[in-house]
């Protein structure tokens, strides 16, 4: 029987650049504040244990009011552990930028995201193809997302690949994100978005390039076309299985993105 930590399939289990880099900064942060936290803990126990009733040998000195070394610490300590932890925020910040591309040879797969109530639409740019609540992509490939809401304000999250980031009605968020290697990672609605979004889970599936254009081919063999009445009917609330559209109607995500007129 195999048995998965509860930090396997997880932030602390990164399978992407982007995951490692966030990764890292996590424990960069817990390790910086840890310097305050344990000794202050260590301290406490062992000035309670040192002034405890029976010890003899401690000095009580209640005339005791100023210490420049002492405050020097004190305010040190803090000043320092703003100053590591906002330098680490700043950077990270900047270089995880979502709409920075990911330095790479090979050429970025673009997916348009669309949150529905309650499942998700993937529109394959290129590919002119779509799935609903299953994202095939190539292992090792640059990803670049479109994202937005036909309805109200989602959350898109691969734990794994890192970088949770809004989908919002009328507007276009962009991410980047890339697997590292072949497997399946759990995709989720990291917001709560109404009765069903607890059953709003994905899987993004990882393979091989060649069975990434293998599975493209066997998608434009389906029966089922995403034209306007697909989409409709798709878009009424409710939940979907997985499921592959052959075609997708033109300028789909553009018409969503701006919203009824």
């Amino acid at each position: 029987m195999n048995f998965d930590w509860p930090w396997q399939s997880g932030i602390l289990d990164p399978q992407g650049p982007i995951g490692a880099a966030e990764r890292t900064i996590l424990l960069n942060a817990t390790s910086i504040m840890l310097a305050v936290v344990v000794p202050v803990i260590v301290l406490t126990l062992a000035f309670a244990w040192w002034f405890r009733a029976g010890n003899r040998r401690a000095i009580y000195l209640p005339d005791w009011e100023y210490s420049g070394h002492i405050e020097l610490v004190v305010w040190a300590i803090p000043a320092l552990v703003v100053l590591f932890l906002g330098g680490i925020c700043w950077i990270g910040s900047h270089d995880l930028d979502p709409r920075k591309p990911i330095a790479s040879d090979a050429r970025p797969i673009e997916i348009d995201v669309v949150s529905l109530d309650w499942k998700w639409l993937f529109l394959y740019r290129a590919e002119g193809v779509a799935s609903v609540n299953k994202l095939v992509v190539p292992a090792g490939v640059p990803l670049h997302f479109r994202l937005t809401s036909a309805t109200v304000m989602n959350s898109f999250f691969v734990p794994q690949l890192g970088s949770q980031i809004y989908t919002m009605a009328g507007m276009t968020t962009q991410l980047h994100l890339q697997a590292d290697r072949p497997g399946t990672y759990p995709g989720i609605s990291a917001q709560f978005s109404g009765r069903d979004f607890a059953d709003m889970r994905f899987d993004l599936v990882a393979v091989a390039p060649a069975d990434f254009a293998a599975w493209i081919a066997e998608a434009r063999r389906g029966k089922d076309a995403l034209d306007e009445p697909g989409y409709a009917a798709l878009a009424r609330p409710g939940t979907a299985a997985p499921a592959t559209f052959k075609s997708v109607a033109p300028h789909l995500f553009e018409t969503v993105a701006m919203g009824p007129r």
